[in-house]
């Protein structure tokens, strides 16, 4: 046997008492025997909270998803929600996604609840993540659950936590819960279900959450608009199946065509190597479908259908793909005027962003006199603005990682109303003669060109987590001085929550939390941003470049000079 360091075996050897079934011990005991390595990734570390909730692969071990891990959180959830409402008679929300295991792990974390003496509302079969964040505050929970991890690959399952407002969690609960769970023996956890406290939900929600969504998503949109929108719909296998096509049958669009090879809900999506609508390959056989049937927009959601992928025709009537800043972009646009024209709109008002997205939303705020609050990768802060300022109204916002939100009726990126409103756009659009693309444009025109790319650097496992640590130290301590020729202008590090002036030498403080962000600003106005991921084993690097662009004419000329000086920025910073 390989040897295996004593802190590793003695997190193994708690694995191997009484408190853990046989099944479990006996795996144990085989990889001991086998495969240390795989003992090393299972066991070296405790599964952490990240952007999105905690996300992990599945298996044996401290640091996979399993019914022990998951288990755990709830048993410490409930110590929590029992010391915050001492008085209260406790009620969750839990819902999952089309994952293998999702059902089953669900059932796990209502028995621990329930053991617990709280009341849960289950889901019968798999619901959109939106609609958990709906059904907790439409059914006034104290917290809710949602088994998914977004559009990982097959082998991940994910657990994320939502408070009484019906965000994710944030500070203070959720270093507080996380203490709680830490504090927490294996040994605590009380799995026995008293199934008297477990309540099946399912399409009394499913029709209050649609019809909302129709309410808050519609916009006066004429019959005839609908009639003519030609809507090519993916699920990617996904759970969003059980929402959208009915949303928008509602909602009074009748032509759409859905993937039929992509309908199934399936946790091993297997028509896709990702089923992530930032991925172009994952929308293949949609446009494909939408070329065969004339389609004029293309939508695409990622499995627990929160966010979503935008397809539209470009000035040579060809179909592309929107990224999320474009997207987020014309969407929040499109409200604001909305707004504006119904005399509703107050510099009360607010949008929200997050610091890596396009910079592009704080110009079209100022456009309509209104605030562009700025947050923290993650849609839980955009929650938490609407939590903080409740004197203020929220009309929507976005993040690049294609999550938008309309509206404050669902606290987080919802790929349910958000289609819906793609849809609203692209009628209307359709209606007055022109497209999607050409409305991008004259916001370019108007606004000033944007251009964004991310690239994404993959590290996996032990080795890779040091590798991505290590290349934030070095970045920090050996900041750009000039990137593509341009000088570095100012820094923001929201690790150490300070912005410099790299000119003057100022330091200013950054108000928001603290997060291992590190942002560079240059005199040209290109903007990148490194961002170890929170949810992947990745480092991402958030790209931004601008200019002017005078008219439709010029603007691929514009593009291509754009795309080569993100292309420059990359080489200069060995990206490619």
């Amino acid at each position: 046997m390989t040897h295996i360091e004593p802190q590793l075996l003695e997190r193994v050897n708690t694995w191997l008492t009484p408190t853990f079934d046989e099944d479990t011990q006996n795996h144990i005991k085989h990889l001991i025997a086998n495969n240390t390595e795989e003992l090393k990734e299972s066991f070296y570390k405790n599964l952490e909270f990240g952007t999105g909730g905690m996300r992990g692969i599945m298996g044996i071990g401290t640091n996979r998803i399993n019914k022990f891990t998951l288990g755990k959180n709830t048993q410490g959830l409930s110590n929590y929600l029992r010391q915050q409402f001492p008085s209260e008679s406790l009620k969750v929300a839990i819902a999952y996604d089309c994952r293998h295991n999702s059902k089953s792990l669900a059932k796990v974390v209502a028995d621990v609840f329930s053991a617990n003496g709280i009341n849960v509302f289950l889901f019968e079969d798999l619901r959109p993540t939106p609609e958990l964040s709906f059904a907790l505050k439409h059914l006034n929970c104290h917290c809710g659950i949602v088994l998914t991890a977004s559009h990982n690959p097959p082998e991940y399952n994910g657990y994320k936590v939502y408070w009484q407002d019906g965000g994710q969690l944030v500070p203070p609960q959720d270093a507080e819960i996380i203490s709680e769970i830490n504090r927490l023996d294996y040994s605590e956890i009380k799995f026995e279900a008293n199934n008297d406290l477990i309540q099946y939900i399912g399409k009394d929600v499913d029709d209050i959450f649609i019809d909302a969504s129709v309410k808050n998503g519609s916009f006066d949109t004429p019959s005839k608009a609908k009639d003519d929108l030609h809507i090519v719909f993916t699920s990617l296998h996904g759970t969003s199946i059980t929402a959208i096509p009915e949303t928008l049958k509602r909602a009074g669009y009748v032509n759409v065509h859905i993937v039929e090879e992509q309908r199934v809900p399936n946790g091993d999506f297997p028509t896709v190597k990702s089923p992530n609508p930032e991925e172009p390959e994952a929308l293949k056989m949609a446009i494909q479908l939408a070329e065969k049937v004339d389609g004029d927009i293309v939508i695409g959601t990622d499995p627990d259908c929160d966010r979503l992928g935008v397809v539209v025709r470009n000035l040579e009537n060809e179909l592309v793909i929107l990224n999320g800043n474009q997207a987020m972009i014309i969407m929040t646009h499109f409200l604001l005027e909305e707004y504006k024209q119904k005399g509703s709109i107050s510099p009360n008002d607010f949008i929200g962003s997050t610091i890596v997205s396009t910079p592009m939303m704080q110009i079209i705020a100022n456009a309509y006199n209104v605030e562009c609050k700025i947050g923290l990768t993650g849609f839980k802060w955009i929650a938490k603005m609407i939590k903080d300022f409740p004197d203020q109204y929220f009309i929507g916002g976005g993040e690049e990682s294609f999550g938008f939100m309309v509206g404050d009726f669902v606290r987080d990126k919802d790929a349910v109303t958000a289609t819906l409103l793609a849809c609203e756009i692209a009628a209307q659009a359709k209606a007055n003669g022109f497209t999607v693309y050409e409305k991008l444009i004259q916001l370019y025109i108007e606004h000033g060109f944007y251009k964004e790319r991310l690239v994404s650097l993959t590290k996996k496992g032990i080795e890779g987590a040091q590798e991505i640590k290590q290349m934030m130290i070095d970045a920090r301590e050996n900041p750009l001085k000039n990137v593509n020729g341009s000088k570095v202008v100012r820094i923001e590090d929201y690790q150490l929550s300070i912005t410099k002036d790299v000119l003057s030498g100022k330091e200013t403080p950054i108000e928001i939390p603290k997060s291992n962000v590190l942002i560079y600003y240059t005199e040209d106005g290109s903007k990148i941003a490194l961002r170890p991921s929170g949810t992947e084993p990745k480092i991402k690097f958030y790209i931004s470049v601008n200019t002017t662009l005078d008219n439709v004419a010029e603007f691929k000329a514009t593009e291509q000079k754009l795309e080569s000086r993100i292309d420059a920025i990359l080489k200069d910073m060995k990206l490619n």
